[in-house]
């Protein structure tokens, strides 16, 4: 990542306490989780959009 970008993120509390949830246990920053996951979603929309 050569660029940061700060926004303000709106969630449901429910979905929040379960992102919360999901980054302690991975022992990782609510802020490195939500991180993790769109870049995993990312990485498998490319390879999806690259399969014949």
């Amino acid at each position: 990542m050569n660029e940061e970008k700060r926004i303000t993120l709106r969630l449901p509390a429910d979905l929040h306490a379960w992102l919360a949830a999901q980054a302690k246990s991975a022992r990782r920053s609510l802020n490195s989780e939500i991180v993790y996951r769109l870049e995993g979603e990312r990485d498998n929309t490319v390879a999806d959009t690259e399969s014949p």
